[in-house]
């Protein structure tokens, strides 16, 4: 799209995103709904961030990063481990990056950049396949158990075989977003936390959030699991993810660390179809640069249809799934115009494009045992009460 046109129609999403701006809402629902979740010890701390196209609504922090009394406050300056999240934020963002640079075919095998991969079967499986989660290979596996190098873990993805008909259904999988990770590594050769903070976090001003966080940065950053079977020790900093530890902490899979505020940045970017204020220009007025192609961001947040079977996913990222025992990850009330993804940990991020809102929702669910899975019912009633709370 010529960059005056799409400048052009980023005014006039914001504008129509700002029409609720003169007004005041009233939040305490909402503050409501996650404090009682805490007193419920289904996690001890949480950090929100309501927005839209245009700004944040409503931000707040919850609890303390621990049960303990004497443990810190959580502040919108703490940093959680995204597990999960990181498919999208980083890996799927960097794949969307390489794809608008003409250097990543999304139909060509995975063979065509892990060339060792094609072994036992597998030379069917294209990085769409991968990205759509219906490649055929298992969900994972505990190598922590019989592992103790990231060349171990390497290999036994690149050996291993199918454990259904690739393209026949959706079985979601760590070894599809490792190999994801894998893609950009040997097409960019960069390591995989370099390329996305040069090409994605930096851009966007994302200052907290990267994989390998500093030691120096421990003390504002959320514990996770207390770990009595593995590594011996809770876990803070120190990814949770099992495969992505033995991946020396970065994985396409889970390894990234942020804030809300931070998640922020590249939601708001992703609304407004790839743009976003570039804070780097002197200049008196705010100029917008941007990062991704409005028709890639299309491509990679709209559900994919016509593969044989009922899917609810779009390119590496969720669309509004179906109702299980639990509720919709995102609730009821966001449309099926909507994309987002959770993390194990306790973390996601959603974000309606027809009613423009975005909600950034991270807690440490874990701590001290990844037993509770209340947040699978919080979560919803989130989602929900923001719509509710601004009149949707």
């Amino acid at each position: 799209m010529h960059s005056k046109l799409k400048i052009l129609l980023f005014s006039l999403l914001i504008l129509c995103s700002s029409y609720s701006q003169g007004k005041k809402y009233d939040f305490s629902s909402l503050d409501k709904i996650i404090d009682n979740a805490i007193s419920a010890h289904d996690f001890p701390s949480a950090e929100l961030v309501v927005g839209n196209a245009k700004e944040i609504l409503y931000q707040n922090a919850y609890g303390r990063l621990t049960y303990d009394d004497d443990a810190k406050p959580t502040t919108l300056k703490t940093i959680y481990d995204l597990a999960s999240v990181t498919k999208v934020i980083a890996t799927t963002s960097a794949i969307m990056k390489l794809y608008e640079e003409g250097k990543l075919d999304l139909d060509a095998p995975v063979a065509t950049y892990i060339p060792e991969f094609a072994v036992n079967g597998k030379g069917d499986i294209t990085v769409t396949n991968l990205l759509l989660h219906n490649s055929g290979l298992t969900a994972w596996t505990p190598f922590y158990q019989t592992m103790s190098t990231a060349q171990e873990v390497k290999n036994a993805v690149f050996n291993c075989s199918k454990e259904y008909s690739t393209g026949s259904q959706t079985l979601y999988s760590d070894y599809n977003a490792f190999l994801l990770g894998e893609i950009v590594e040997r097409i960019s050769g960069e390591r995989l936390d370099k390329f996305c903070k040069e090409n994605i976090f930096d851009p966007l001003g994302m200052t907290d959030t990267d994989f390998l966080i500093p030691l120096s940065e421990d003390y504002r950053i959320a514990p996770t699991e207390n770990d009595t079977y593995w590594r011996n020790q809770l876990l803070i900093g120190y990814v949770h993810d099992e495969m992505a530890a033995l991946l020396e902490g970065v994985s396409g899979n889970a390894g990234l660390f942020s804030t809300a505020p931070d998640l922020y940045k590249f939601m708001q970017m992703m609304l407004n179809r790839g743009m976003y204020p570039d804070e780097r220009r002197m200049s008196k007025t705010v100029s917008y640069d941007t990062l991704f192609k409005d028709q890639t961001i299309d491509m990679f947040t709209t559900k994919v249809t016509g593969l044989g079977y009922n899917n609810t996913r779009a390119l590496g990222w969720e669309t509004k799934p179906e109702p299980t025992k639990y509720p919709p990850l995102c609730g009821n009330k966001f449309s099926t115009n909507s994309f987002g993804h959770t993390g194990y940990t306790g973390t996601s991020v959603w974000c309606d494009k027809d009613k423009s809102i975005i909600v950034i929702f991270l807690t440490n669910r874990v701590y001290p045992k990844r037993g509770n899975e209340e947040i699978r019912n919080v979560r919803p009633k989130v989602h929900d009460e923001v719509c509710k709370i601004l009149g949707y």
